[in-house]
C-alpha cells in the first residue's frame, strides 16, 4: 500500500535546499517557533526522498545513552540495544532531533564526529566507532527565541549544520494549510488567521508563547466536526496560550469579535 504524502505548503526554497543537504550529507537545521511546520517539513522531506525518518523528540532528561544504545538484561544474559541515533546510522535513515537545545549537553559532544568530515559515532560502551551509511542524515530543530537566551545553541555546534528559518506561513498561504488540512471552509479559515495574526502583534500580553498554525489547525477541526466557532477557538486557541485569568478573558473577548 503506497504511503500518501504528507501534506506540506512550500514557503520558500526549503526544499530545494534540503535536497542539496541530503546529497552534500550536510547536517541540516530548522530554526523557528513552536508550530510552524518544522516537524511536517521533515515528514514531507523523507517521504520524498523515499527514507526512512527516525524522531526523538528532545527533553531535558534526553542523554547520549538515550540516542546511542545501552546494555540491558534479557534472562539470564546482558545484551547490547542500539539506541535510535546508531540504528538510523546503520540504515541509512534520516534522524530528526526535534528541540536539540533541550537534551543534555553529552548528546552535542555524542554527535560532534556525526556532524564534520568524519561522519563516525564512537560507542563509548562498546569500545568500537560506527561509520555512517551512505545514505544517513542528521536534522535537527531548534526554538531559538524560545525564554530568551535560555537553551541556546553554542556557535560551534550551530556551525556544523547549514540552516533554515521557518517562521509563520502570510496569511493567504495559512489560511491554505487550515482548509487543506482540515476541510474547514474558506471564510473560518481566513477569520482564524486573522485572529492568529491580531494576537501575534499583541506583544504587551506578555505571553511566551503565541498562536502556532498547529494550534488553528485543532481549532479549524473542531469547528468543521461540529463544536461551536467560539467555543472551539476558546478551547484549541486560548486555553493553550496562558492561565492568566485576566489574559484569558481579554483574549476571549478579542477572539468572540472576530469569530
Amino acid at each position: 500500500m503506497n504511503k500518501q504524502a504528507p501534506y506540506y505548503q512550500t514557503i520558500g526554497k526549503e526544499v530545494e535546499v534540503f535536497k542539496h543537504a541530503y546529497k552534500n550529507k550536510i547536517p541540516f537545521l530548522l530554526k523557528g517557533p513552536t508550530g510552524t511546520g518544522k516537524s511536517r517539513f521533515i515528514e514531507y522531506m523523507a517521504y520524498k526522498l523515499d527514507k526512512k525518518l527516525i524522531t526523538i523528540s528532545c527533553h531535558e532528561e534526553t542523554s547520549s545513552t538515550d540516542l546511542v544504545g545501552r546494555y540491558i538484561i534479557k534472562g539470564a544474559e546482558t545484551i547490547w540495544l542500539d539506541g535510535p541515533l546508531t540504528t538510523a546510522i546503520k540504515q541509512g535513515a534520516i534522524i530528526y532531533l526535534d528541540e536539540i537545545a533541550e537534551a543534555r549537553p553529552d548528546v552535542i559532544v555524542v554527535i560532534h564526529s556525526l556532524t564534520d568530515h568524519r561522519r563516525e559515532l564512537f560507542i563509548d560502551k562498546l569500545g568500537e566507532t560506527v561509520k555512517a551509511h551512505e545514505d544517513f542524515m542528521l536534522v535537527a530543530s531548534f526554538n531559538p527565541g524560545y525564554q530568551k537566551g535560555f537553551k541556546e545553541l553554542k556557535p560551534s555546534t550551530r556551525q556544523r549544520f547549514i540552516a533554515t528559518a521557518f517562521a509563520y506561513p502570510e496569511a493567504k498561504i495559512e489560511a491554505e494549510i487550515l482548509i487543506n488540512e482540515t476541510g474547514v471552509d474558506a471564510g473560518i479559515a481566513k477569520k482564524l488567521v486573522n485572529i492568529a495574526t491580531k494576537i501575534r502583534n499583541l506583544t504587551e500580553l506578555g505571553l511566551t508563547e503565541t498562536v502556532s498554525t498547529r494550534l488553528l489547525v485543532d481549532a479549524a477541526k473542531l469547528i468543521h466536526s461540529g463544536l461551536p466557532k467560539r467555543l472551539s477557538v476558546e478551547v484549541a486557541i486560548v486555553e493553550p496560550l496562558t492561565d492568566d485569568l485576566d489574559v484569558v478573558e481579554a483574549l476571549k473577548d478579542l477572539c468572540n469579535l472576530m469569530i
